[in-house]
């Protein structure tokens, strides 16, 4: 892995990190040049498995970080593509010509997060949120206490309890 690391550093700029497991290894790459980066991994390298593409909001640091998990079936390797992405006025170059599943991950991170996908298949159709007019729910500004307080009404019988004191007394009920 340490010379497919090398090469793509070379090639494509990219900062190699440390294994998560013997088979799962990440990297980061410029945006600009993930296309470039996963093609050669898909046509070169035998990465020929988009396994996932999902994102997480770093709202503290105004960016997104999309992470294409692609597997090589020969060596039994995954390895995590992640970039980093602004939070504003978002989009990122479909990658739906290379793996045509990938048009479906890149609906719901439209919908779930509000990244644009400019050209992928029916990106800007409903998904999963038929009608949904607030802000995307897995921003981390989304507010899902308070959607479920104006959604939902309570339920007779329900209660809420602080998970901490609640466990307390189920634990150690004479203290």
């Amino acid at each position: 892995m340490n010379q497919l690391f090398k090469r793509l550093e070379d090639s494509f700029g990219l900062t190699a990190e440390s294994p998560r497991k013997p088979d799962q290894y990440f990297c980061t790459v410029d945006a600009n040049k993930l296309v470039a980066c996963i093609t050669h991994l898909r046509d070169n390298e035998g990465f020929t498995i988009l396994t996932l593409l999902t994102a997480v909001d770093w709202i503290e640091d105004g960016k997104f970080q999309l992470t294409y998990l692609l597997n090589n079936p020969a060596t039994k390797t995954d390895l995590g593509v992640r970039i980093f992405i602004e939070r504003d006025n978002t989009s990122m170059q479909s990658i739906h010509h290379l793996w045509g599943h990938a048009a479906t991950f890149q609906r719901e991170l439209k919908e779930m997060f509000g990244i644009d996908f400019p050209g992928s298949p029916r990106v800007d159709e409903p998904f999963l949120l038929e009608g949904w007019d607030d802000i995307p729910p897995m921003r981390r500004e989304f507010d899902t206490k308070k959607y479920a307080e104006e959604t939902y009404f309570p339920r007779p019988g329900r209660e809420t309890n602080d998970p901490a004191q609640y466990m307390k007394q189920k634990l150690y009920p004479d203290e």
